[in-house]
């Protein structure tokens, strides 16, 4: 076989192309690896390793057929374990959900399947998805590939940690409040989330309607930013279970390119995001060199009213969400993880929301949306911070507003994003002190994920060659 564990997408499909490796070598290889290093991960809620076989079979036969493969033909990915993969458990990190079995596979699964890829199994979260750890009383919690008494992050902890090991060459992952982003910025990976909409919802857990149809979204996770969009265009596109679905093609490199000749980009100031720590300033500092020795335009950007944008976030994944836990959790509290009751017990409001509250904060959020909208009409993406620190250590995280590494105060520099809904992707950039990855968050308006992809590559290929973590 002469595609390592960390190859690139682009390296395994030409490698599965040209017959110098099989995708049946490729999955017991990968298999083999996941075996050797789930223990000391728990990245996994379940893996599928009779299906995975029997998909490389399948595959290795399409290969000797001849013909036209698809863009990810042979490419073992993964799945976040609350989105719905046909025949596995899809339990989202609660024992409430154990027993749910979903018989198709969301559409961006079977997009994945149709373009090639074979799906290892699902991902470890936290329960219901709601911390930025991942942590549940089925698996337990998964430990960060650079450093194990850390956190891989939440929710989408359990794709980062396995992309990041190489037990996964990509994967999907979903994002309310930084889950793909931050585990993205933890591990030491990349990671984009997308405007809702442009990647369908469609089997999410939970359902991306009504009062969370701005906050949660599907995207895709990988070690580079190429095999990113190698997933996104595989996954982008509309479908009629996702009510915001939008029919936006995929932009054309032409097009990218010539916009990105005469691009301004906003380095991003604020008060209400929190004080980062110098290194991770420094990253997003180094970013900011990087474009400038690109040719783009580089400038100081501050936005107004993210405090609002904040507060108002926070009333939908906060009181809103846990108000619809209510009746799934009722006369099971006493069986809750505890990362789940801390949530539950700050958010859930002391009486039941009303309807003018939801109406009145849904006009607040679009009004807020139209104001960052506005403020960035000459410039179109911004740089920052990812989270105000990198990973933090197991059971750390809590929700304790001024208590070190709450997620309220630490995160904010993704959370205000989910609000507005616009994309945003993650590039690996610096390191701390101790030896924890540091990454740079691209921020776009809305549809425009193929520029942000482009300025986030640029800052990749300035970093140089992608590095390992120290499990492997």
């Amino acid at each position: 076989m002469n595609v390592s564990h960390y190859s690139t997408i682009a390296e395994v499909t030409a490698a599965v192309k040209a017959r110098k490796v099989s995708p049946v070598e490729l999955v017991d290889a990968t298999l083999t690896r996941i075996e050797k290093l789930e223990p000391k991960l728990t990245a996994f809620m379940n893996l599928d390793a009779t299906g995975a076989r029997k998909q490389a079979r399948s595959a290795e036969e399409a290969v000797g057929r001849g013909g036209v493969l698809g863009p990810l033909h042979g490419v073992p990915l993964t799945i976040k374990c609350n989105i719905d993969v046909a025949g596995l458990a899809c339990p989202a990190g609660s024992p409430l959900r154990a027993d749910y079995v979903p018989a198709e596979d969301a559409p961006l699964v079977a997009r994945l399947r149709a373009a090639g890829a074979i799906i290892l199994g699902n991902t470890n979260t936290p329960e219901f998805l709601m911390a930025w750890e991942s942590n549940n009383q089925i698996r337990g919690g998964t430990s960060n590939p650079w450093n194990l008494g850390h956190s891989a992050g939440g929710s989408s902890g359990g794709e980062a940690a396995a992309i990041s090991s190489g037990c996964s060459f990509g994967g999907i992952g979903s994002d309310g409040g930084g889950s793909i982003r931050v585990p993205a910025h933890f591990c030491g990976i990349c990671g984009l989330k997308p405007t809702p909409g442009r990647v369908p919802s469609t089997g999410h857990y939970p359902p991306g309607a009504g009062a969370l149809s701005w906050l949660g979204v599907v995207g895709p996770m990988a070690r580079t930013i190429a095999d990113v969009r190698a997933m996104f265009e595989v996954v982008a596109g509309p479908d009629a279970g996702d009510a915001l679905s939008a029919p936006v093609p995929i932009a054309d490199v032409s097009r990218v390119s010539e916009r990105l000749k005469r691009l301004r980009v906003g380095v991003l100031e604020t008060d209400a995001l929190g004080k980062a720590t110098p290194e991770t300033e420094a990253a997003v500092q180094r970013a900011a060199k990087i474009l400038e020795g690109a040719g783009f335009a580089i400038e100081p950007f501050r936005l107004d009213g993210l405090d609002r944008v904040i507060d108002c976030w926070w009333f939908f994944f906060g009181p809103v969400v846990a108000q619809l836990f209510t009746d799934t959790v009722k006369g099971h509290e006493a069986t809750l993880s505890p990362i789940f009751k801390e949530y539950y017990s700050v958010a859930l409001p002391r009486e039941p929301l009303s309807g003018e509250a939801i109406l009145a904060a849904r006009t607040d959020r679009d009004n807020l949306r139209a104001e960052i909208l506005r403020q960035m009409r000459d410039v179109p993406i911004l740089i920052s911070p990812v989270s105000t620190e990198p990973a933090f250590r197991h059971g750390k995280g809590n929700y304790q507003l001024g208590k070190p590494h709450c997620y309220r105060d630490t995160m904010r520099f993704s959370q205000w994003t989910n609000l507005t809904g616009f994309p945003g992707a993650t590039v690996p950039l610096g390191m701390s002190a101790e030896g924890l990855p540091i990454g740079v968050q691209v921020i776009g308006r809305p549809y425009e994920e193929e520029l942000v992809l482009a300025v986030a590559e640029k800052i990749e290929a300035a970093r140089g060659a992608w590095v390992a973590p120290p499990v492997s």
